[in-house]
């Protein structure tokens, strides 16, 4: 067996490696074989798995160990140690496990250990036909827990795109620039979903639910009855209306499709503008700028993402686009879009081959409105995810929640949060009786530079940073009367992860 030239750095395990390097609360990074190992000792117990992160192969081995857990520093996916269990998205798929043992002074690991099956979590009184309402993020999360731990009952997602779940955020970076293949992005392959028992109906939109008979009615003229209903509807682009925005030289971003259409704009494309200077417009300006575009991003604020980041970050970040060639019309809104031509309120007119329209989404809400549960700025929902209605829940994009830390309702629009709280409905309708805690985060990626985020902050004092953004080293913090709601960092993993940790207690 051949190990490459990187693996073959790291200390070989099965030779044995000193006990006391192995202290307690400590991770060694090794390798047995051709395969990246790390072991780390907790409450006195030692473990030994696989040291790359099944959600894009993050290294653990640099993460946080969290009681007997280990969190990773790229998209803070959360592992048991003693199972190998992915129990916090976005990872779903486990880490291997490795026999290890210690002896002589050293410690050292053998053969893979076979993982063991997942617990079943009983209710006494279980729904039998649970219902999820989309296909995205939260919905398939929510199925493949319910699956994961047992629930032999009916599983129903109606999802009204094409496609089987994928990996949206991917649509404005690495897919859209290019650089993932289109295999990448399934969460999981058709197979799955047969041999799970999971019913995926694509291309299947519900009208309307009837609450109390407990069923929703499909646009097909079929009735679909349940016992359990998971409401995760998420949210639609909105196309401003100006005048030549309904034409096909104008895109908006959120499906897969979406980006296929994008991409194919810019093949016989020079120029761009990207309408809106929010994450989603950024990334797809960097993306475009990947494929050779010449980009130019149109916004109202004079500072991009200045309500989400403060003035010294969202201008760090409108730098970087800067070095890479975008420029910047900011303060400004376009009036119109004709001949190839955008007109600002300024008059100044940029020649535009297609534009792209990032300008937020609106969480799909009818559907819950029209059932007549409770509408505030999305769907409200109790610290356990659910609605009014008895064994209703709405998560992700939809869900207007207590949020632990801040002890105000928020609604946020973050991929990991969304299948987070996918997955705790479903603990919840096995009978787990634990509130929902996790706090938001997301990342963010520009030319090779990732921010991370953890924490909500809706308003706050001028933001406090700790290092430097041009080195790509630095933590901010938001604070409001004194308290810190969220925090970003550049380059500084470990302290984004302890960050969300200290915001769940």
């Amino acid at each position: 067996m051949t190990v490459d030239s990187e693996n073959a750095a790291l200390p070989d395990l099965t030779l044995g490696v000193p006990a006391a390097a192995v202290a307690e609360g400590r991770i060694v990074h090794g390798r047995v074989g051709e395969e990246e190992v790390m072991v780390a000792r907790v409450d006195g117990s030692l473990f030994a798995v696989g040291a790359r992160c099944t959600h894009y192969q993050g290294p653990l081995a640099e993460g946080l160990l969290v009681g007997q857990t280990v969190r990773c520093p790229w998209h803070h996916a959360q592992f048991c140690l003693r199972t190998g269990e992915a129990i916090g998205a976005p990872a779903i798929d486990p880490i291997s496990l490795w026999i290890v043992d210690e002896r002589d002074g050293k410690i050292f690991v053998g053969a893979r250990a076979e993982q063991p099956k997942t617990t079943p979590r009983i209710r006494v009184s279980r729904p039998r036909r649970v219902l999820v309402a989309g296909g995205g993020a939260a919905g398939f999360a929510a199925a493949e827990m319910l699956r994961r731990h047992g629930f032999d009952g009916a599983v129903t997602i109606a999802s009204a795109e094409s496609e089987a779940p994928y990996d949206r955020p991917n649509c404005s970076k690495d897919y859209l620039s290019g650089e993932a293949p289109a295999e990448w992005m399934p969460l999981r392959d058709p197979a799955w979903y047969e041999s799970n028992d999971v019913d995926l109906r694509l291309n299947t939109e519900i009208t309307a639910l009837d609450l109390g008979a407990r069923t929703a009615a499909l646009k097909s003229g079929e009735s679909l009855p349940y016992d359990a209903l998971i409401l995760a509807t998420g949210s639609e682009p909105q196309r401003p209306p100006i005048p030549g925005f309904d034409g096909p030289n104008v895109h908006v971003l959120r499906t897969t499709k979406d980006a296929d259409a994008i991409a194919k704009a810019g093949e016989g494309a020079r120029r761009v503008v990207v309408v809106g200077a929010s994450f989603i417009g950024l990334e797809v300006a960097a993306s475009l700028r990947h494929r050779g575009l010449e980009v130019t991003i149109v916004a109202p604020e004079p500072v991009p993402l200045e309500k989400v980041m403060g003035q010294d970050l969202g201008r760090w970040i409108q730098s970087l686009h800067e070095q890479q060639g975008v420029v910047f019309h900011l303060g400004r809104k376009p009036t119109g879009y004709v001949g190839g031509q955008l007109t600002l309120d300024t008059g100044e007119i940029l020649d535009a081959d297609f534009v792209v329209a990032g300008t937020g989404v609106r969480p799909r809400t009818a559907l819950a409105q029209n059932a007549g549960l409770k509408i505030d700025n999305g769907v409200v929902v109790d610290r356990w995810l659910r609605t009014e209605a008895a064994d209703v829940y709405a998560v992700g994009d939809i869900a207007r929640f207590p949020d632990l830390h801040s002890g105000q309702p928020i609604r946020v629009e973050h991929w990991v949060h969304a299948e987070r709280q996918g997955q705790h409905a479903a603990r919840t309708i096995l009978g787990d009786d634990l509130p929902y805690r996790d706090p938001p985060f997301f990342w963010s990626a520009h030319y090779g530079t990732s921010i991370r985020y953890a924490g909500h902050a809706e308003g706050f004092d001028p933001p406090s940073i700790e290092g430097s953004l041009d080195q790509n080293d630095a933590e901010i913090r938001y604070r409001k009367d004194g308290r810190t709601l969220a925090v970003a960092t550049v380059g500084r993993d470990i302290e984004a992860l302890k960050a969300e940790l200290g915001f769940e207690s």
